[in-house]
């Protein structure tokens, strides 16, 4: 299994652009995270705060500690997303030319399709994780680089929406009614509550965190 999480740059972009079927959405929602939480950590680590408290200093290493679990997190969930999405495929060229066939191959399907739900579902909970964290950036950090904090808000709040896209699509592949309901719940919850915390993040570094 190739792992796209310790590619050259230009080598990841080529297997995005590629016509493989991996890496797709799904892996690109957790690089990019895992690039807006880079963006948070840097600015939480410049060595002059907000207005330069002790206080602010150490706000801000426990908030970059957290996000740097976050970020090791996402970038797992790079290639996990691909290895998910694999999965699915090896399971619908199942052959099915029998009743029997059919039996093993549809549960095969969905048990791959709960895996590949759950990839982005724990991308979105990261996301929202380090959106709120975010806050706590945005509160004390430099305010010179405020548009980086605010670029990394940017890109952890479109990975939180592309990961649920992802949600969204392969639920509508699983029997399991009551699994459904609740994925859908708590990816709906996670999206509501990182939107809600990236306005609150950019407002607190004197910036817009775009639509809602």
């Amino acid at each position: 299994m190739i792992s796209y999480s310790t590619m050259a740059v230009e080598d990841l972009l080529d297997a995005f652009a590629s016509s493989e079927p991996v890496p797709g959405g799904g892996s690109a929602s957790a690089l990019a995270a895992a690039v807006g939480v880079s963006l948070l950590m840097m600015v939480a680590g410049l060595p002059r705060t907000r207005t330069g408290t002790p206080e602010e200093a150490a706000d801000l290493s426990e908030a970059s500690s957290r996000l740097r679990a976050l970020r090791e997190m996402l970038t797992s969930l790079i290639d996990k997303d691909s290895t998910a999405y694999e999965a699915v495929l090896a399971a619908y060229r199942l052959p099915k030319d029998t009743d029997a066939e059919k039996s093993v191959r549809l549960a095969a399907v969905d048990t791959a399709m709960r895996g590949a739900t759950e990839v982005p579902l724990d991308t979105m909970r990261a996301c929202q994780q380090a959106l709120r964290g975010a806050l706590i950036i945005a509160q004390n950090g430099n305010t010179n680089a405020a548009t980086d904090t605010g670029v990394g808000i940017q890109l952890l709040l479109a990975s939180l929406r592309g990961a649920g896209l992802n949600v969204d699509v392969n639920t509508g592949s699983i029997t399991d009614a009551a699994y459904v309901s609740r994925v859908k719940a708590e990816r709906d919850e996670l999206e509501s509550e990182g939107t809600a915390d990236a306005a609150t993040a950019a407002a607190a570094a004197g910036l817009q965190a775009g639509p809602s």
